[in-house]
């Protein structure tokens, strides 16, 4: 075999050397300079362990006698990395080059390197062109260094090549880039092929990964997520849960294993979204550890533990063993908050509560008027299909940071933005105008489940939503991702859109309600959720449930967005506690403020009737735990009405918020005459007098409406009653959409007394209305008296629902998994009138997928009757829900429960 050549070659531009380099990682060979710009050619892959590194870069330069260079490179090698310098020696052997190598290893070497004296004394520490310390020197300097190659491997040929067409500053005048490599190129060096790490006579002994049994059944069990449905490992932070790893042999004490999570675009340790765990470390800095539980032959049963701050999200997991690194084809892990876990700061310490506001995928949303409140069923199915995986692009869509994403309290903040449109196209677009020709009528929806299957499908906002579906679909979300929560609805509930606890109330003489004249409203009812969790960004004494609201009313830091904030804070008043505390403070705790406009000479005269600072914030409802019934929660939202605790909250309220002298807020209230004497506090009255209105029998559509107006007084005297009353139909916001009848009266009473007056709506003054609108709308009625000679106003209102007849669900009370059963839908039309266009909607989860019939019109006293086929997936008690709707009737709802047994 021809001897290795060598080569002495002088170059003006660079100094340069061919070196061997070696650290704590796979070792390479290098090829660097000091001239010029700081490059880097090529790569140097940790498997790849003899390939020839050329960069450009300003580096330290070993002199001749320095300790590193006497050292040797190549004995380092040997002492460092026996396997990678036996694997070269048996490659070499292979093909008859053994003898070239010398001990130690060189594979390739400097021999000589030859500066001035001066440039070598400063090696250790000068940086950059070394010519340029050379002219520090006090000379020019011609550089020589002797090479000798003794190999050349494809790999360090090619980058060699790469070297030879660098561009200025290191090349040569004639443009054919460094002289050094084209030199090099020149030599007759013997070729090899690229070597291996592993040793040959171990060939095939390497740790790889051949299979993970993500043994979802056993974790998800476990964790409480068997429900989702979805075919990747869905599990809970701050829990342990357990993979079987199978091996290509048995895993040695000696072996390298390393399970590495990562979330997000680009995981990295450094930013925090790439775990890489290791058997061996008792916990990796994240707060997650990994533990060896068993191991049998060629598998180990490990168990990971995330830590109860992780990142909410969806992880991908790979295992690293040595270079190999193995990804299985469903790789994804859905990791969730935990109310289970005491560290978690969504733990919930009551295991009934856990399954009502995290496990319970069906419920009732409180809706109707103050004084007739009624359940409306609602599917959330959080552990539908594709439901998660929608949660999951709505955490990726919002502007939360990843690290923020282990936070209940943002996350709950940013998912109270997504669920609206308004900023960001989110999940739901409102709508209050009554059209709703180009998207779905919010009265026609069920659950949460075809809305954010739609969203998800399309990523754009579904039409339409008020604020009964916005809590639902919020409600969806957060159970979903594992954060407690339940829908709230709040009677009478108060927009005070300046914030001074006080919403104005406009009546002509008659008793009409006014639009359009104030700023403010208040709603028949306003439903939003409450989240529990801990908030470890407050003082002490502010944790629990949360107030939340999607409902795009206000804008919230420049979004429209609300909460959380404790309902805590709101109860005692501590409304400059963060997120939102005075809006949500106002809507349970405002006064409403009556006025009478008259026309005084031409010009409308504001006088103030009365204030009730009771009426807002009423039978605050939410679904009881583990009962399909209304609990009422408001004195969790308010101290009773009148108590010094309820006095007190409210003027550490009002400490916060803006002064307000009680003068009307119209829109044009600046320019008008105010009857200032109604301006002062409220006296007491001298007549003792009261109203009441009721309804005299059920108010079916199509039917006179008959209610009555009920007068008292109860002190001495003879008393004069100038009486005025008015009937509306007005939408749940408490917008009037028409006046169907009014009455005024005088009447006479003497001492304690009283007299009703009849108040009698024929139907044909109504039903035009009702039938035009595409909206529910309710019966309100609205009551003035004065009492002559004295300065006692009274006003008083009453909202009431139409009533209809029922749809009756005949099914079993008992069905077999997979096993089809029938269920029919029985509506009588006990109206006499027609209802035209029904539509039953029919939905029942883990039963029978939404569906939407056409029932065509019905006439009075017919009897409808439609039967689908069922047949349950999931074991448990399930709900099937049905809702018929028509251009009459806008929601009859009706539902029954089945259990499903194996």
């Amino acid at each position: 075999m021809a001897n290795p050549k060598t080569l002495v070659y002088q170059d003006r531009r660079c100094s340069a050397r061919l070196l061997q380099k070696s650290s704590s990682k796979p070792s390479f060979w290098g090829f660097e300079s000091c001239g010029g710009e700081s490059r880097r050619v090529g790569t140097c892959p940790q498997q790849s362990v003899q390939r020839l590194q050329v960069a450009w870069s300003p580096r330290k330069i070993w002199a001749l006698d320095s300790p590193q260079f006497k050292r040797g490179v190549g004995k380092w090698v040997l002492q460092k990395d026996t396997k990678i310098a036996e694997a070269y020696k048996e490659r070499l052997r292979d093909v008859g080059l053994l003898e070239a190598v010398a001990s130690p290893l060189t594979l390739v070497g400097m021999e000589l390197l030859q500066l001035p004296a001066k440039v070598r004394a400063s090696h250790a520490t000068v940086k950059g062109n070394v010519l340029g310390a050379a002219k520090r020197g006090g000379k020019k300097c011609r550089v020589k260094a002797t090479l000798k190659v003794d190999l050349l491997t494809p790999q360090s040929e090619t980058l060699i090549k790469r070297a030879a067409r660098l561009p200025s500053p290191c090349s040569e005048a004639s443009g054919r880039g460094y002289s050094g490599a084209w030199k090099l190129l020149a030599l007759q060096a013997p070729r090899v092929a690229t070597p291996t790490r592993t040793m040959s006579n171990n060939a095939g002994t390497d740790l790889k990964v051949t299979g993970i049994d993500y043994l979802k059944s056993q974790n998800t069990r476990l964790h409480h997520t068997d429900a989702y449905n979805i075919k990747n490992l869905v599990v809970r932070r701050g829990q342990a849960f357990q993979l079987q790893l199978s091996f290509s042999r048995e895993l040695k004490a000696s072996d390298k294993l390393a399970l590495r999570f990562g979330i997000g675009k680009s995981p990295m340790k450094t930013r925090g979204t790439l775990m890489s765990l290791n058997a061996k470390q008792e916990q990796d800095p994240s707060g997650w550890q990994i533990s060896i539980v068993k191991k049998s032959g060629n598998q180990c049963l490990l168990s990971v533990t995330s830590s109860p701050r992780a990142m909410v999200g969806k992880y991908t997991l790979n295992v690293k063993t040595g270079t190999n690194i193995y990804k299985s084809e469903n790789n994804a892990v859905y990791l969730l908050f935990n109310p289970w876990c005491e560290a978690d700061a969504v733990f919930l310490d009551d295991e009934a509560k856990r399954k009502e506001y995290v496990l319970n995928d069906t419920g009732y949303i409180y809706v109707g008027s103050a004084y007739n409140i009624y359940g409306r069923p609602w599917n959330f199915g959080q552990f539908e299909e594709f439901i998660l995986d929608a949660c999951m692009y709505l955490l990726d869509k919002s502007n939360l940071k990843i690290s923020n994403t282990g936070d209940p309290v943002l996350v709950s903040r940013a998912m109270s933005a997504l669920v609206n449109a308004n900023d960001d196209s989110g999940v739901l677009m409102g709508n209050w105008s009554g059209n709703y020709s180009s998207g779905t009528s919010p009265m026609d929806w069920v659950g949460s489940v075809s809305i954010l299957q739609k969203y998800y499908n399309t990523k754009k906002p579904v039409c339409y939503g008020q604020c009964w579906v916005f809590a639902g679909v919020l409600t969806t979300v957060m159970r979903c991702l594992g954060i407690p929560c339940r829908c709230v609805s709040n009677f009478n509930s108060a927009h005070d859109t300046e914030e001074n606890l006080r919403v104005d109330v406009y009546l002509n003489e008659s008793g009409e309600k006014l639009n359009g004249i104030s700023l403010d409203s208040i709603w028949n009812f306003h439903v939003w959720n409450d989240v529990w969790m801990k908030r470890r960004d407050l003082p002490a004494g502010f944790d629990g449930w949360q107030a939340i609201d999607s409902t795009p009313q206000e804008q919230s830091q420049g979004i429209f967005q609300c909460g959380p904030c404790p309902l805590k804070a709101i109860r005692e008043g501590d409304v400059y506690l963060p997120f939102d505390g005075k809006f949500v403070y106002a809507e349970v705790n405002a006064d409403e403020v009556y006025w009478v406009i008259k026309k005084v000479n031409g010009v409308d005269k504001y006088t103030r009737i009365s204030t009730d600072t009771k009426g807002i914030g009423v039978n605050i409802s939410t679904k009881a735990v583990g009962q399909d019934k209304r609990e009422d929660i408001t004195a969790e939202y308010k101290f009773p009405e009148g108590s010094k605790e309820e006095r007190e909250s409210m003027q550490k309220a009002c400490s916060f918020l803006h002064p307000s002298g009680i003068i009307p807020r119209a829109r044009f209230a600046s320019i008008v005459p105010v009857d200032d004497k109604h301006s002062k506090p409220e006296t007491v009255s001298k007549t003792g007098l009261q109203l009441q209105i009721t309804n005299k029998g059920a108010l079916y559509p199509g039917n006179p409406l008959e209610m009555a107006i009920t007068v008292k007084t109860s002190t001495p005297g003879s008393w004069t009653i100038n009486l005025a009353s008015s009937c509306q139909l007005q939408l749940y916001t408490g917008k009037v959409k028409a006046t169907i009848g009014y009455v005024k009266e005088t009447v006479k009473l003497e001492g304690k007394s009283e007299t009703q007056v009849p108040l009698k709506i024929a139907a044909d003054e109504y039903m035009k209305t009702l039938a035009s609108v595409e909206d529910e709308v309710l019966i309100h009625v609205t009551t003035i008296a004065e009492v002559q000679g004295t300065d006692d106003k009274l006003t008083n209102e009453m909202t009431m629902n139409f009533e209809y007849p029922p749809i009756t669900l005949q099914m079993p009370e008992t069905a077999k998994l997979n096993k089809e059963f029938s269920c029919a839908f029985v509506f009588q039309n006990k109206l006499n009138v027609p209802l035209n266009n029904c539509k039953l909607l029919v939905e029942g989860l883990g039963i029978f997928k939404m569906t939407e019939f056409d029932e065509g019109d019905v006439e009075p006293g017919r009897i409808i009757k439609s039967q689908v086929i069922c047949t349950p997936t999931r074991v448990g008690e399930k709900k099937m829900v049905a809702k018929l709707t028509s251009t009459l009737i806008k929601a009859i709802s009706a539902e029954k429960a089945i259990t499903i047994i194996e």
